[in-house]
């Protein structure tokens, strides 16, 4: 029997957030550890260092801007033939929209980012439709890979009985994530029996806090150090984000057997064949809509076919494998796709 190959994965941002926990999930999971190695290291940001790593496979979760341009180049230069892919936890159309003025030097960046790469890693198949798409990568080079984390926790809560009157904002407290436009829905809502958990901390707290002044039905819970407690006493879970990449909360939110919007964009709209209802219009008007439907919907809201499956986990580690599967394939640049290696 061959011995397993060797993942390193590298990253420079450990703060308690989606990344994390996917790395962490790589790390701990049974599935993958039978036919892979996987360790970690944390990198400085903006630090690459050109070293060669003892690994058959290098995975970077590491942000690329042009500050570490010079650092990647080192990185692939030190590990000529090993092979070495990029998994891009951040980047989307979405994101470009609402953050980038000087979009074609923006798309020169991930082109070069992305062509130091042998694969390169979507977290979602919108995301990777839009690499493709705005020619950022080849489609060759392509993965799929859903983010993921262990649901199982999340599938053993209870289900929720009756009309959904508390609703949920989970996630960190940022622009991102759209909360401070759910706010503003929320408290156009007359309805004394609806609530509005949110969870989570960030930079716009105090901000969100004074939006919401006035209204005893919004509730700030704080950070929910065991993931689960926010899924305990709620119905629905709201998802505004101005961009996502995939958005661990909606497979935890389909598991947990609880209702959940999302906005129409980016990644997240991989969650509309899981049972999430979109939201077309991010305006105030279409989320107070959209929040008055949903709340109609009760307990007769279907199930998501996660809900009593792993399957999200079982494609999880399938997309693993097929990595893995690489340190079988001379490493270079420019490599043929595996097969099943494309969600």
């Amino acid at each position: 029997m061959s011995p397993r190959p060797k993942i390193l994965h590298l990253i420079d941002d450990t703060t308690a957030g989606g990344v994390m926990r996917v790395v962490d999930y790589i790390l701990g999971a049974p599935e993958l550890a039978e036919h892979a190695d996987h360790t970690s290291l944390q990198v400085t940001r903006g630090k690459i260092s050109a070293k060669r790593f003892d690994a058959d496979i290098i995975v970077s979760h590491m942000a690329i801007n042009w500050r570490n341009l010079q650092g990647l180049f080192a990185l692939r230069s030190a590990n000529a033939g090993k092979t070495i892919i990029h998994v891009e936890h951040s980047y989307t159309e979405g994101f470009v929209s609402h953050n980038v003025t000087r979009r074609l030097r923006f798309a020169a960046l991930l082109r070069i980012g992305f062509s130091l790469f042998d694969r390169v890693v979507a977290v979602s198949q919108a995301q990777a439709d839009w690499f493709v798409a705005r020619n950022l990568c080849r489609a060759s080079k392509v993965m799929t890979i859903r983010s993921c984390v262990d649901l199982s926790p999340f599938r053993a809560i209870p289900s929720t009985i009756g009309p959904l009157r508390t609703f949920a904002a989970i996630g960190r407290l940022d622009r991102q994530k759209g909360f401070d436009r759910l706010i503003e829905a929320f408290k156009s809502i007359p309805n004394p029996d609806f609530a509005l958990h949110i969870y989570g901390q960030g930079d716009q707290e105090a901000a969100l806090r004074d939006l919401a002044e006035g209204d005893s039905r919004i509730v700030f819970k704080g950070f929910a150090a065991t993931p689960t407690a926010a899924y305990e006493n709620i119905d629905a879970v709201i998802m505004p984000s101005r961009w996502e990449a995939y958005g661990l909360v909606a497979i935890e939110a389909l598991s947990a057997g609880r209702a959940l919007l999302c906005a129409d964009t980016d990644g997240m709209r991989d969650h509309a064949k899981l049972g999430a209802r979109m939201l077309k219009d991010p305006s105030l008007s279409g989320l107070r809509a959209e929040l008055d439907r949903i709340a109609a919907l009760g307990h007769e809201m279907p199930a998501s076919p996660c809900r009593f499956s792993d399957r999200l986990e079982r494609d999880f580690a399938a997309g693993w494998r097929n990595v893995a599967a690489l340190a079988k394939v001379q490493p270079e640049l420019g490599l043929q796709p595996v097969a099943g290696g494309r969600a």
